[in-house]
């Protein structure tokens, strides 16, 4: 039987430093309004001219200097962005290009804050199967692009990046050790970017309206998180025979310290088996676990052999859980 060994990560940081400050239009005194209601302390935006593609290929790149690897090595790259470069084509082709990847095929998968988990899955999924050999999942939003800078509710979440991992097929029992991945289509509302494609193309009356902005609900989609992540660490852990109890480390999405909060008084799991860095990078979407498993794994703090829980949850509505051996 295959399995999928984790190779490496990488990450993609963007350069431009924005703290809590820079929302002092917005709301008096920005630093501790944000802070005490999401943990958040600074984020960062991509510069101007700079786009998801940009932030996906350094994430690449940094990968494959980890693993020693050359870009001709890898069968699939998957970017997984709900903030492509364009509608068409696939950002996983012009990150292909960029690094040379010349014997892989690229696509891209959208399960907007998920993403990188339900990449994650698909990769398993052809290695076990005997298709790919090699595969690379990049999670890479740069939301700063579709956000309403009016609207105090989202845009002082959110911040841009991009996650790289690099799966091999191995003999071994190590790797992907079990996943799941779910939707329900009927909170598909809660989440989106209305005038965005073709459901309502772009006028100049939807963009005068901002319905090409993102758009969320913040108070149900705050419900539904803090209902779906215990259930994600209960169902993949009995799938895989195991308690939580033996998990080494969880790496939820970034979306809220509060959110982290309620999780650790639902499951009784210690709050230091969370590793975040939502303080420092905002909620970087399909990105979030991505630059948190590289950097815990560059850190040490991930340690070969450890188990952990990668979390995701989002627009869909959706979420998932890959559970890993280091």
């Amino acid at each position: 039987m295959l399995y999928s060994e984790l190779v490496a990560t990488g990450s993609g940081i963007a350069d431009r430093l924005i703290p809590n400050s820079f929302f002092d239009y917005l709301v008096e005194d920005a630093d501790e309004w944000i802070r005490s209601r999401t943990g958040i302390k600074e984020r960062r935006f991509v510069a101007e001219g700079q786009s998801t593609s940009d932030l996906a290929t350094a994430a690449a790149k940094s990968a494959l200097e980890s693993a020693g690897m050359a870009a001709t090595e890898l069968d699939c790259i998957i970017v997984a962005t709900s903030t492509p470069d364009m509608s068409l084509p696939a950002t996983a082709c012009m990150v292909q290009k960029n690094i040379g990847a010349v014997n892989a095929y690229g696509f891209d998968m959208n399960a907007v804050c998920s993403s990188l988990v339900f990449g994650m899955d698909t990769a398993d999924s052809l290695i076990k199967s005997g298709k790919c050999r090699t595969v690379m999942v990049i999670g890479a939003d740069t939301y700063s692009k579709i956000l309403d800078f009016d609207d105090k509710g989202s845009c002082p979440l959110f911040g841009d990046g991009a996650g790289a991992v690099i799966f091999r097929a191995t003999s071994e029992k190590k790797g992907i050790v079990e996943t799941i991945v779910k939707s329900d289509g009927r909170g598909w509302e809660l989440i989106q970017a209305p005038s965005s494609g073709s459901r309502k193309p772009g006028t100049p009356e939807t963009i005068a309206n901002k319905e090409n902005f993102f758009f969320m609900e913040g108070k149900k989609v705050f419900i539904f998180a803090t209902d779906i992540i215990p259930k994600i660490i209960a169902e993949v852990t009995a799938k895989a025979g195991i308690n939580p109890a033996d998990l080494d480390f969880i790496i939820p999405h970034q979306a809220n310290l509060r959110i982290i909060d309620h999780i650790t008084k639902k499951t009784g799991i210690s709050a230091d088996r969370f590793l975040l860095n939502l303080d420092r990078f905002g909620n970087t979407a399909a990105a979030s676990v991505g630059l948190v498993l590289d950097e815990n794994r560059r850190s040490g703090r991930i340690k070969p052999g450890d188990l952990g829980l990668i979390l995701g949850f989002g627009g869909g509505l959706s979420w998932g859980g890959i559970l890993i051996k280091a």
